[in-house]
């Protein structure tokens, strides 16, 4: 069992609080998502994790042992870097064997292990070069097989993909996520990339200014977003914001709109995502602004009552710059907020 347990974790550096009372827990074997951006706390935690960075207040425990107190290499943890870390002048066979051999295990054993991870992360042809004649994407896989070959409890990664161009960092996303299910290993993700978030993770963990805001599945936190931040980061484009005032009887003035709410008192935050809008003959008047095609959707960047509003729509649709299009947002997939705590309101 690799279950982690994050309690009440604070970080400070100097008058700088990193971290603020950090609670979490990733099950044995699950794909853990930290997703946020620049800045956010994310690295730091994932560091105190590790054991390279002290947390000011709190407890780290791994497996149901506290080790916070205890080294890296005593954590049962691998760690993949940013940018890979590997040995130039070492083959790709040492470079995978590294952690190994400092462990002074067999030479039958070593090879054993380093073999099954090289044929795991399909670069066993390669293991008599040196890692300093490899592409970028094979670098990447050599330093995930050296973290697999330690057989860890519990694997750690950097922001392993954000060095490699966009179709290998999708063919990466895949691959990555199909060897960790199949190791059986508790992984933690770092990375201010949605996309990769959405399409790797069991569960996200979605940071902001040393806080998690949100913890839940990918889908949960698309559909579901507990707070502003978390609906204005996740998406691309992001969610639609509009005032929204009280009408009576769980009704809201949005627009110039009478739509159904929560039964709470106002003013209001109603948001929509763009792909749940559609041309109706009531609804949200708007004005196309900016028109772009993209494939099978459009993109119409338009404006509402006086605020930037996005709207996916069919490719067959005719839409110009300067249209006036009504549209209607899908009434199961609107989302409300409080504009002073910025929650989500049920």
């Amino acid at each position: 069992m690799a279950e982690i347990e994050i309690r009440n974790v604070a970080k400070r550096f100097g008058d700088y609080q990193a971290l603020h009372d950090i609670n979490l827990t990733v099950a044995d074997q699950e794909f853990m998502v930290l997703l946020g951006a620049s800045g956010c706390g994310k690295t730091t935690l994932l560091r105190i994790i590790a054991g390279l960075e002290t947390a000011t207040e709190g407890e780290v425990w791994i497996g149901g042992k506290r080790v916070d107190h205890l080294a890296p290499k005593d954590r049962g943890i691998a760690m993949v870097f940013q940018n890979y870390a590997v040995f130039p002048h070492l083959t790709v066979f040492e470079n995978i064997g590294f952690g190994l051999r400092m462990q002074k295990l067999p030479n039958d054993e070593v090879k054993q292990r380093v073999e099954r991870t090289a044929t795991l992360m399909h670069i066993e042809q390669l293991l008599k070069r040196y890692s300093g004649e490899l592409s970028g994407g094979q670098r990447q896989r050599v330093a995930v097989a050296r973290a697999l070959a330690m057989e860890p409890d519990v694997i750690l990664m950097d922001e392993p993909l954000s060095n490699l161009d966009a179709l290998l960092r999708m063919e990466m996303r895949a691959e990555l996520k199909g060897v960790l299910a199949e190791s059986k290993t508790t992984a933690i993700y770092v990375t201010h990339d949605q996309v990769e978030a959405m399409s790797m993770a069991d569960r996200i963990s979605v940071m902001h200014q040393g806080k998690i805001v949100q913890a839940a599945s990918p889908i949960e936190v698309y559909r579901n977003p507990s707070a502003v931040f978390v609906a204005g980061f996740i998406g691309n484009p992001p969610m639609n914001f509009l005032s929204a005032t009280p009408a009576g009887d769980g009704k809201w003035q949005v627009a110039g709109n009478v739509i159904d709410g929560p039964h709470a008192k106002g003013p209001l935050q109603f948001a929509i995502r763009p792909e749940d809008m559609s041309p109706s003959e009531s609804g949200l008047t708007a004005t196309a602004k900016v028109v772009e095609p993209l494939g099978a959707h459009l993109l119409v960047t338009c404006e509402v009552d006086g605020k930037i509003f996005r709207a996916v729509l069919d490719s067959d649709l005719t839409v110009k710059t300067g249209d006036v299009l009504t549209l209607a947002p899908q009434a199961d997939r609107v989302r409300w907020f409080n504009p002073e705590t910025t929650l989500a309101v049920a």
